[in-house]
């Protein structure tokens, strides 16, 4: 159990039967009547927001997030993960993986995380390096405004890229934002 008045950004807690993640947290003390402290919270299983307020002797039981390094292996009507330890099989429906898996090749590892066995989120590698499969070729001279192109690489995912990119590259990409890093 967790008080409020020990809140920290990142914490997982239990509230009202769902798992949420403390995004921002602040202690309020007004001139009149008790403190309280309030919280934007994330659902990290549906990725709703929640602002909710506490008192800072209100406790809360601290939900225990697992993340373990698992192993993308292919994608039919489901995708397809193995962990390289106990070689034990996941299995997820494309509604589950939503876009989190748009910048991974096969035989890529992500971490999953878990709570209570049930896998709710996956987290790609943060830097992937990919090959540019598709994007028209630079004008040459138009580099003075620095402009961009879209590209598709190889896992089918679009990125903006410079003019001086080329099919066949390999660039840098991260995950995160999906945005241009390197040319690689």
């Amino acid at each position: 159990m967790v008080s409020a008045g020990d809140f920290k950004n990142g914490l997982t807690i239990e509230v009202d039967g769902g798992i949420y993640q403390v995004m921002e947290f602040q202690h309020v003390k007004p001139g009149k009547g008790a403190a309280f402290v309030r919280t934007k919270l994330k659902n990290i299983k549906s990725g709703g927001v929640v602002e909710k307020t506490f008192r800072p002797t209100e406790k809360c039981p601290q939900a225990h997030i697992d993340r373990s390094e698992m192993q993308y292996l292919y994608k039919d009507d489901m995708y397809h993960f193995m962990n390289n330890e106990t070689f034990d099989m996941v299995d997820m429906d494309p509604e589950q993986v939503g876009d989190a898996l748009k910048f991974v090749k096969e035989n890529e590892m992500v971490k999953m995380l878990s709570h209570q066995g049930e896998v709710f989120a996956i987290e790609p590698p943060l830097f992937v390096e990919l090959e540019v499969t598709e994007t028209e070729p630079g004008v040459k001279g138009d580099t003075a405004t620095g402009a961009n192109k879209p590209a598709i690489v190889e896992t089918g995912a679009q990125v903006t890229v410079p003019l001086f990119v080329n099919i066949g590259d390999k660039i840098s990409i991260d995950t995160r934002t999906g945005d241009y890093l390197k040319r690689v």
